[in-house]
């Protein structure tokens, strides 16, 4: 075969074109990995938000809160002390996970104290849309405890 009757084949850099079949797939095939990579950032920083929303207004205004506190008179200055210490935790958590320092045991004492909540909210309200809320956020908590990505953590 001589020179001159090859086929000639467009310059692509070195790669094959993609067809449109393929080009799609890698499409997503890309959009799923980075969604994998960054899902438990994301989450990581809605869990923090939620928190420090809570924590920051049990500070603020404990009273508010007090009645939420099983056993304890909402009008006792131990429950408005029991809330307070329970707005500090749900801060310090919160800048934790945001940070994203020892973000598996931030997320999972977040986890725990979620569950404190949902079970106390459970016991003083019954099952509601409020305790059902809160399920799905515990639900957040448990998931990032299982994740070891280190996307935006400190590392020792």
């Amino acid at each position: 075969m001589s020179q001159s009757s090859r086929p000639v084949r467009p310059a692509t850099g070195g790669r094959t074109p993609a067809s449109p079949a393929t080009s799609g797939t890698d499409a997503w095939t890309r959009a799923s990995a980075l969604a994998t990579d960054w899902a438990p950032v994301v989450g990581r920083i809605l869990l923090a938000l939620v928190l420090a929303w809570f924590g920051y207004h049990e500070l603020v205004r404990p009273g508010l809160w007090t009645g939420y506190v099983p056993v304890l008179s909402p009008g006792s200055s131990l429950a408005t002390v029991a809330v307070l210490i329970h707005g500090w935790l749900l801060l310090v958590l919160a800048v934790a996970l945001a940070a994203g320092i020892a973000t598996r045991l931030a997320a999972l004492l977040a986890a725990v104290l979620l569950a404190e909540i949902v079970i106390s909210l459970t016991i003083t309200g019954g099952l509601s849309d409020l305790t059902l809320r809160d399920v799905g956020v515990l639900g957040l908590a448990i998931t990032l405890t299982g994740v070891s990505q280190r996307r935006f953590a400190l590392r020792r």
